[in-house]
């Protein structure tokens, strides 16, 4: 299971939870960094709740009591090792990365990734952001979509971030891509879009991710691997599958858009003709 694998479960369980246990995990997902420091009678005084709900709460989401469920937040909030830490010399390296890939892309689900398409459809502009490794996977994005969606935007790509984070407005769409450990500029970068009223589309390892906070929806990829680099396999798939989702909510209109684009690239010869292709 992921680090942040408690918040993740008192998450996914939060809408079954009996209405006391409820309340004490709703304050203990605001509240997670203080479970670790402080005493589980202080964190009930807090809460308003009783010490036996909070052991209740841990019984629930599949511990021993609470002290099992303490211990596991308290792993969660350790950094995650650098990629000095994490490489090992191992000869079936390559194969054991390629492996961990394939499986992981039979894993995902495409039904989140359809919802999302339409939320980004119906948004007069969409901005794409990543940083770090995932500029990558929003460049992708951005450069697929903008070939029918000429709105489209990638932040930071024409100035300072601030500034495009200054125009999110509310009838927008922000697709941020990230995960574990979260980038600083895609945390602001999500809070940016929160306070806007902006759609925001997640695009990370974990509901719990500080990115997925408020997020309309939530499209998730398994980052970590044997490699001692996180795996962008996931990401990648998941945001060419989000731009072909658009382009058929799109219908003629797309189609047509994307017809004018590949002309205007044919006559700035963007790409070598096809004589000289065959000539290699």
């Amino acid at each position: 299971m992921s680090s942040d694998a408690p918040l993740e479960r008192l998450r996914l369980a939060l809408p079954d939870l009996p209405p006391r246990l409820r309340e004490a995990a709703r304050y203990l997902a605001e509240h997670a960094f203080d479970a670790t420091t402080r005493s589980m009678r202080d964190l009930a005084a807090d809460a308003g709740a009783t010490p036996a709900s909070f052991t209740r709460l841990a019984q629930a989401l599949g511990y021993a009591g609470w002290e099992p469920l303490r211990a596991a937040l308290v792993e969660a909030r350790r950094p995650a090792a650098p990629f000095s830490g994490r490489a090992r010399r191992r000869n079936d390296l390559p194969a054991a990365m390629l492996a961990a890939d394939a499986a992981m892309l039979g894993a995902l689900q495409g039904g989140p990734v359809a919802e999302a398409a339409a939320a980004l459809h119906r948004s007069p502009r969409i901005w794409c952001a990543g940083f770090r490794s995932c500029r990558a996977v929003a460049g992708l994005l951005h450069y697929q979509l903008r070939l029918f969606r000429p709105e489209t935007r990638l932040v930071g790509a024409e100035g300072p971030e601030e500034l495009d984070l200054d125009a999110f407005s509310g009838r927008d769409a922000v697709v941020v891509a990230s995960f574990a450990p979260y980038s600083a500029e895609a945390v602001r970068t999500a809070a940016a879009a929160r306070t806007a009223g902006s759609t925001l589309v997640a695009l990370t390892d974990s509901p719990a991710a500080p990115v997925a906070r408020g997020a309309a929806h939530l499209l998730r990829f398994e980052a970590d691997g044997p490699g001692f680099f996180h795996s962008l396999t996931g990401a990648v798939s998941l945001a060419q599958a989000l731009a072909a989702a658009v382009f058929a909510q799109g219908g003629a209109a797309a189609m047509e858009r994307l017809r004018q684009a590949e002309a205007r690239l044919a006559e700035l010869s963007r790409y070598v003709p096809a004589t000289e292709r065959d000539l290699r």
